[in-house]
């Protein structure tokens, strides 16, 4: 499963490295990739392992809004 999340809140690369490396150690997660400008995560995962609503809550755990696109 592939899936675009918006995120609203990031301002800087660190924002970047937090959200990918927080989303990159769940696991199910295949790869986590965050674009500042566009302000998204492409992210693939194993639906079986993890669901959505566990990356989203993850996201925000980092101290950021996400949704799915």
């Amino acid at each position: 499963m592939k899936k675009i999340y918006h995120i609203e809140g990031m301002s800087c690369a660190h924002c970047v490295a937090r959200v990918e490396n927080a989303v990159s150690e769940m696991p199910g997660v295949k790869k986590a990739k965050v674009n500042l400008k566009k302000a998204n995560a492409k992210i693939k995962y194993d639906e079986q392992l993890v669901t959505e609503d566990a990356i989203i809550a993850k996201i925000t755990e980092t101290g950021y809004t996400a949704t799915v696109e």
